[in-house]
């Protein structure tokens, strides 16, 4: 397999991106889910330039449709545009970071709360069996496979915390939080610590012990917190 030498940071690698593909999308939209995919993965890294004649020869599209994502990725900050420079994949900073996740802790803090209070038996079951899917995905080494374990996960706590409002503020952070999240389970050393999390947190609500679930749910993004950060700094040795 051949790169490509670019100006600036490093190598833009020649990828194999999977195209997001969807009849009832323009094409505009479909450049833009698959390139916003690659970046929330890490196929595009940080620091990256994104080369819009490169991309639109490795997606089999023009470069507008390339353009018009780039545009809409810097709107949603997972892209930064420098002058005389180009289009780069945004870095991650302590300070996007933080802020992100001061807020997640909060609502994923109340989302086990209210859990506790309100959630069935057949969704106790439910997170049950996601905590066990998120172990078999961590044994793997498929990242894809265990962020979407991860995802699973969460998405059955704030759904029985039976709060709408709830649910769509956290959805609204859900891709910012999975670029993060993407980071931190890439760490092998990092999975013990989440499988143990992950059953402290399901055990707790299970058991309706608001006290032990919110304190389990702010010591989970705490962690992820401080993982990343610490990878944010290593990459800034190297």
């Amino acid at each position: 397999m051949t790169s490509r030498k670019t100006e600036g940071r490093g190598y833009m690698e020649e990828k194999e991106f999977q195209i997001e593909v969807d009849d009832l999308l323009p094409l505009r939209d479909v450049v833009f889910y698959t390139l916003r995919r690659a970046i929330l993965t890490g196929q595009l890294k940080p620091g990256e330039r994104l080369m819009e004649v490169h991309l639109a020869e490795k997606l089999g599209v023009s470069r507008t449709p390339i353009r018009e994502a780039i545009r809409k990725l810097e709107l949603e900050g997972l892209v930064t545009i420098i002058p005389r420079r180009g289009a780069e994949v945004a870095e991650i900073t302590e300070k996007s970071l933080n802020d992100v996740l001061e807020v997640r802790r909060a609502l994923d803090a109340l989302g086990a709360e209210l859990a506790c209070e309100r959630i069935t038996g057949e969704e106790i079951r439910e997170l049950k069996k996601a905590c066990e899917d998120f172990e078999k995905a961590a044994a793997g080494n498929d990242a894809d496979a265990i962020a979407k374990a991860d995802v699973a996960f969460h998405d059955i706590i704030i759904r029985a915390a039976g709060n709408q409002r709830l649910e769509q503020l956290v959805n609204n952070l859900a891709e910012q939080m999975y670029r993060y999240r993407f980071v931190y389970i890439k760490e092998e050393e990092q999975r013990g610590v989440l499988l143990a999390e992950h059953r402290e947190i399901c055990d707790s609500i299970a058991a309706r012990d608001v006290v032990r679930a919110r304190n389990a749910a702010k010591q989970h993004i705490d962690n992820q917190q401080k993982a990343v950060i610490r990878q944010i700094r290593l990459e800034k040795r190297k």
